[in-house]
């Protein structure tokens, strides 16, 4: 895999994190909630989520990300890029912990490292 290629696979990894962090801040919002909580309208719900900032950003950052990746798949095999992709599962826990605060039982450390290491073995293998 070439630097370039490496970038564009951190960038979209980075933007698909960073995704849903903006999502998750944007549905945990006051206005986003108690419009969920009111059963009154779907339509009224769903307008203050399409206005929520961001919700939108985030919506956008996944968009990017997916623009981005489509140029990592013209230039590797699916199979030696995805595994990339559980990076970003790390990248959003850790996000979680900084940005939001969330707790993170042990047991998910033990997934996180096996994620890791499935990817680096993943990665040897080619």
């Amino acid at each position: 895999m070439t630097f370039g290629t490496v970038g564009l696979v951190l960038v979209s990894v980075l933007l698909s994190s960073s995704a849903q962090i903006l999502l998750k801040t944007g549905m945990s919002d006051r206005a986003v909630q108690a419009a969920i909580a009111n059963r009154a309208g779907l339509w009224e719900a769903m307008s203050v989520i399409a206005l929520n900032v961001p919700v939108v950003l985030g919506l956008l950052a996944f968009g990017l990300s997916a623009v981005v990746w489509l140029l990592v798949l013209a230039r590797i095999d699916v199979s030696q890029a995805y595994p990339c992709v559980a990076f970003g599962i790390v990248l959003t826990v850790l996000a979680g912990i900084i940005f939001l605060g969330e707790n993170i039982h042990p047991m998910r450390i033990v997934g996180l490292v096996v994620i890791v290491s499935g990817v680096v073995l993943m990665a040897r293998a080619t």
